[in-house]
């Protein structure tokens, strides 16, 4: 980790963060995203889960993830964001690290995740993080739900 100053502290997620995270997510996003993200991932998921708080307390970025219970090699996040007035601040790029952490922690050796083809910022984020992506795979998510599927070695 990088012992530069930041506006915000991390910690574990815990169940509770659900409200503040699901209330914040359309907004931060610009669209509705909060469907794809239930109460199960904080419910099931909080202890592989982070938490990016400002020095008043607000909710300032998140990475939702988990150690892959069917594929052992794996820790996938599902979820991330960082607050727009926090963006290119390197809070994201700290939430991965850290995940990733926890990650070897547990034993995993690469993390997937995956994201919509016209999610050009997602698509180069995770790229610049070391993730090679797919080409769009039709329908993966479902008819018409088609989704880029990314991999980095840990």
């Amino acid at each position: 980790m990088s012992s530069v100053e930041h506006p915000y502290s991390v910690r574990t997620a815990r169940p509770a963060d659900y409200d503040t995270v699901i209330g914040v997510v359309d907004t931060w996003w610009g669209r509705p995203a909060s469907r794809d993200l239930t109460r199960v991932f904080l419910d099931h998921f909080f202890d592989t889960s982070l938490i990016a708080e400002d020095a008043e307390g607000r909710l300032a970025g998140f990475v939702i993830g988990f150690l892959s219970p069917s594929e052992p090699e794996y820790a996938y996040v599902h979820f991330a964001g960082v607050a727009p007035a926090l963006r290119r601040s390197g809070l994201a790029r700290e939430l991965y690290e850290r995940f990733f952490a926890r990650a070897r922690e547990g034993g995993r050796t690469a993390v997937k995740a995956i994201t919509s083809p016209v999610n050009t910022r997602s698509i180069a984020f995770h790229e610049a993080m070391g993730f090679t992506a797919s080409a769009p795979v039709p329908d993966y998510d479902g008819p018409g739900l088609d989704r880029v599927v990314f991999r980095r070695a840990l």
